[in-house]
């Protein structure tokens, strides 16, 4: 639920972006640029309009991610097979792979009974403080390999659910206990942790992967699933240790004795039943897809990355094609073999994400572009002497400040597609590994805390009406800085550490 003002502000910012967009491309196309050739003049009109677009959101994001490419061959900047084929790059393929696989958790059930497996621990339901610290890390975990916005979906309603039996065993309205704090910071922290949770793992949120595709597009450079969660999981985890204690000392229950809280989860686990076939075949599944992932990783570290071994397996089977074959099994593993039923239909894997696809393959396509014609060169060496950005260190504060900032008004699909290729051809410009950099801008993405529209999780969240946007802002901001600082020093420590330089 939304109040008037943002329902105001939202009609004006799309109503705005109707006119800007078009208004910067004619703009931009019409203004002489001699230190540009004419196809990366054309492409910045182009860029500046999508960018645009994905800011605004006048026209859907995915809408916007097409329509940005194909009026790059329109304008004849490069041709059409080339422009298209980033749309098959392997990244979406891994993607759509991964979006099957999550959306079979949802389908059957899985994602619910390991979060109600996890809440019916009995330390995590003794107090206010050990119970939030137990919602948010249901969300933080489950957000590591499904999408945050679908882990927020689901862990809302059990949220709600529980401060709903907190109300009526503990009496807290009329006892004045801080019902109204606990409640916001209970619906914070399972926004926030699913954001967190999210830069984990790959898979976890899209920016990883368009951070993983650039790298590999643009500079050549490879970094396999194990070498991610070495920086992503530390990382994740101080912001999640940070934002709990932060919740907990600022909004905690007074009341002490939550006795009848266990019992409520547990009655819902047993609701739940016992194993069905769906969740056995799903676990299967995605235990395969983990063991496949991390496999070249540990390969790497026992065998060396330059033994026979490691490079058959990394040839024969990449991290792209491991989420193709457990969605492949997925839809041959039986939940009922009489009458011939699987753990996934077509007509549910229909009902993916397709305009994440979409918005991926047209950043990638953008910033292939902004790199074959000198686009993204030319700015870079532009930011390069405005900033006075040189070392690694300064490239990639500057990279992570921006993302942040950005992160707060636009996707964060949108903000890593735009960002980047800029970053990269800056590290590049200055003759430096672009990885740092790209792993700050990849990770500091998906840090929106701030408003309702910066995340999908924020924005359901907020639509319980138990969180004041006053409240947002605080806990947000505040956690945009301290995540901005340990994200900083994550990847300046750990990448060095785990090879990536």
């Amino acid at each position: 639920m939304t109040s008037l003002a943002e329902d105001r502000f939202e009609r004006i910012r799309r109503t705005a972006g109707l006119f800007l967009a078009p208004l910067i491309f004619l703009i931009l196309y019409f203004i002489p640029i001699p230190s540009l050739t004419p196809q990366a003049h054309r492409l910045l009109s182009i860029v500046a309009f999508t960018v645009t677009c994905w800011i605004t959101e006048c026209i859907p994001l995915p809408i916007a991610a097409l329509l940005g490419p194909t009026l790059a061959i329109i304008f004849q900047v490069d041709s059409a097979k080339a422009i298209y084929s980033p749309f098959a790059d392997p990244i979406i393929i891994l993607l759509l792979g991964s979006f099957i696989l999550a959306k079979a958790m949802t389908t059957q059930g899985l994602d619910r009974r390991f979060a109600f497996d996890i809440l019916s621990i009995k330390a995590f339901s003794r107090t206010g403080t050990t119970l939030s610290l137990g919602i948010g890390l249901v969300s933080f975990l489950v957000s590591m390999w499904i999408s945050n916005a679908a882990t927020t979906a689901m862990m809302l309603p059990i949220g709600l659910g529980i401060l709903s039996v907190l109300k009526s065993i503990t009496n807290i309205e009329s006892k004045g206990l801080g019902a109204q704090e606990y409640s916001t910071g209970l619906m914070l922290i399972i926004a926030y942790s699913a954001s967190i949770g999210g830069i984990s793992t790959p898979v976890g949120t899209p920016p990883n992967l368009i951070t993983l595709g650039m790298l590999e597009e643009l500079a050549g450079i490879e970094i396999d699933f194990l070498k991610w969660m070495s920086v992503g999981i530390p990382i994740a985890l101080v912001m999640f240790i940070f934002l709990w204690l932060r919740i907990s000392l600022t909004t905690p229950l007074a009341v002490k004795d939550l006795k009848g809280l266990s019992s409520l989860i547990n009655e819902q686990k047993q609701m739940h039943g016992e194993w069905r076939q769906g969740e056995i075949n799903v676990l299967i599944a995605f235990i395969i897809a983990v063991v496949l992932w991390l496999s070249p990783g540990f390969l790497g570290i026992i065998l060396g990355t330059d033994s026979d071994a490691y490079k058959i397996y990394d040839r024969v089977l990449p991290e792209y094609v491991v989420p193709v074959i457990s969605a492949f099994l997925l839809f041959i593993l039986p939940t009922n073999w009489k009458e011939r039923e699987f753990t996934i239909t077509i007509k549910e894997a229909m009902g993916i994400d397709w305009g994440t696809l979409l918005i991926f393959g047209g950043g990638l396509s953008l910033g292939a572009m902004m790199f074959k014609t000198g686009l993204a060169e030319v700015i870079g060496k532009s930011l390069v002497e405005i900033t006075g950005a040189m070392s690694v260190t300064s490239i990639a504060a500057l990279g992570l400040f921006l993302a942040v900032t950005l992160s707060e008004i636009t996707s964060n699909t949108a903000t890593a597609n735009l960002l980047l290729p800029l970053i990269i051809a800056i590290a590049i410009s200055a003759g430096i590994s672009p990885v740092i950099p790209a792993l700050a801008v990849g990770i500091g993405a998906s840090f929106g805390f701030m408003l309702p529209v910066s995340t999908a999780p924020n924005a359901i969240v907020y639509g319980s009406g138990l969180i004041p946007i006053t409240k947002m802002i605080k806990y947000g901001f505040l956690l945009d800085v301290v995540g901005y600082v340990i994200v900083l020093a994550g990847v300046l420590i750990l990448c060095p550490l785990v090879g990536l330089k």
